[in-house]
Parts: structure tokens; sequence; C-alpha cells
């Protein structure tokens, strides 16, 4: 046996090149399934599902959760602008096809993507969104209660440290519809709508707030917002873009002089004679909405 194994050595042919080489190529498949998908390609998923009309409703519900759960990473909702996915997000929000239920949906997405978030909401400024926002706090039957909470929601979220915003209000009826809204049978969207004159009408500037790491952490109403350095470029740059309150007191009074009934009359009113609420209308006063309205007329 030794005999044969020399004798195979000594007349093997030597390789003159170099050893071959084998290239393993992974499957992308594989690579996603064990690191999981890149954020940026999830989003862009998910909104494709969302505004797909041949999609079930369940479906498109599930890909909108999804994506709202995405852009409560501010990092990520800055990634809207940049993935070009404000513009299909927003004509969701304002077709015609769009269910009550989807535009809800909707709605949260933009109002968590705006949140405390200067960069979101200047991309969103670009498309003129006031209007669609306004007209989706209307007590109609493709309104629900909860789609006129959520409106409110993404409103606040536009319109808070944004003055750029704040100045587009009297041009399309903005103080009228939150007027109107101080009289919804929605108890909910009357305690969002006091709270969102109330933050209005805070004297705030960028001194007033800390720089902070770029993460999202609960903050209570009456903390200061926190400031993240790749997202607050405008606010850092132009302090004066997140004064609001000279603005909302100028337009408060300004109704007031034009004769009509003002915001301060509407509160002064909720106060006196309050909407009845609930089921059946049972319900008159609501400590929250009352507290709210009290703060606002002492500010």
């Amino acid at each position: 046996m030794q005999s044969l194994l020399r004798w195979s050595v000594e007349n093997s042919t030597p390789s003159t090149g170099p050893p071959p080489t084998t290239t393993n190529k992974l499957d992308p498949g594989i690579i996603d399934h064990i690191l999981g998908k890149p954020d940026a390609q999830l989003m862009r998923e998910a909104l494709i599902i969302g505004v797909d009309e041949r999609q079930t409703e369940d479906d498109r519900l599930q890909a909108l959760d999804d994506l709202e759960m995405l852009v409560q990473n501010i990092d990520n909702a800055n990634d809207l602008e940049k993935l070009g996915l404000w513009q299909p997000l927003h004509n969701l929000l304002q077709s015609p096809n769009t269910t009550d239920t989807l535009k809800m949906q909707t709605l949260w997405i933009i109002g968590t993507a705006l949140q405390n978030n200067p960069a979101a909401q200047l991309a969103y400024l670009n498309l003129e969104p006031l209007p669609i926002l306004l007209k989706s706090l209307s007590p109609t039957p493709s309104n629900s209660a909860e789609t006129r909470s959520r409106a409110l929601y993404a409103l606040s979220g536009f319109l808070k440290l944004n003055a750029a915003a704040v100045q587009q209000m009297g041009a399309v009826g903005g103080w009228s519809a939150l007027r109107m809204c101080l009289e919804d049978s929605e108890i909910r969207v009357r305690r969002k709508t006091t709270f969102l004159l109330n933050t209005l009408l805070l004297p705030t500037s960028s001194s007033q707030v800390n720089l902070q790491p770029n993460i999202n952490l609960p903050t209570s109403e009456t903390a200061p917002p926190q400031i993240h350095a790749n997202s607050h470029a405008s606010m850092l740059s132009d302090p004066s873009s997140v004064s609001t309150s000279a603005l909302t007191l100028a337009a408060i009074q300004e109704e007031g002089e034009e004769g009509s009934l003002s915001l301060l009359d509407a509160l002064i009113s909720a106060l006196i004679e309050p909407v009845p609420f609930g089921v059946d209308g049972e319900v008159e006063k609501d400590e929250e909405y009352q507290e709210n309205v009290v703060r606002w007329v002492r500010s």
C-alpha cells in the first residue's frame, strides 16, 4: 500500500496555477431572513400595499399600521421625504376611494411622522396639506369621530412649533375649522382642539429646549420638546420659526374685530353652555375639557 501511494505521488502532475476557489453566493432572501430588511425597504413595501386598491382592506390597514410603527423612529420619519413617500401618502388621504378606516390610519401615520420633527413638517408643508387636513375635521359620514380625532392629532403635529404652517391657517379657514371643533359631538375632538390652541399660544423658542440624542422618548404635555440635531436644522438656524403664540393671538383678535364669533367667544360659550356628549348626549360636563378651556382663556 505504501509503494502504491509513493508511486501515485511521484507520477502526479503538479498544478501550475493557483488553487481553484469556490464562491458561495448567498440568496438575498436568506440574508434578509437572517439580518432583516432595511427599514427603508420595509417602508416602501408597506406603502405600496397601503395604496394598492387591489389589496384587501385588512391587508392595507396592516401595512399602514406597520408603516406607522416604523415612522415612530425620527430617522425613518425623515426618510419619508428621501424615499418620495410623502406624496403617495398624502394622495391616499385625499383620494375619494379611501375609506374612513384607511383615512384614519393614514392620518395616524402623518401625525406620528410630524411629531417634534421640523424637517418632516417642512417636507409636508411643500404639499400644502392644510385644506385636506381641515376637511378631515368636518363631521360627515366619511369622517367618523375617530377619524376627526386623528385628524386633530395630525394637525397638531403639523402646527406645533411650526410658524410657517400657522401663518397659512387664516387663508384656508383653519381658525374657523377649529372653532367648529369646539362644538363637535365627540368630546375627544373638543379636548384635542383646546389642547392644540393652548400649545400654539405658549411662548416658545429653541433656547427653551435642550439638545438631546436622536431618539424618541415619551414626554409629558408640559415637558419642553426635544431637539434632534439632524431633524431640527431649521429650528436651530432660525429660532423664530418655532414661535406660534403671536400668530395665534393675532388670528384670534382679527376674528373678533371682524364681528364674527371669535374663538374666545366660542370657548366661553363652551364653558357656559357645553354641547352634550356621550352615546345619548347624556353627559354635559368634562373636567379635562373645562380645564383646557380655562387654561386657554387665562393665557
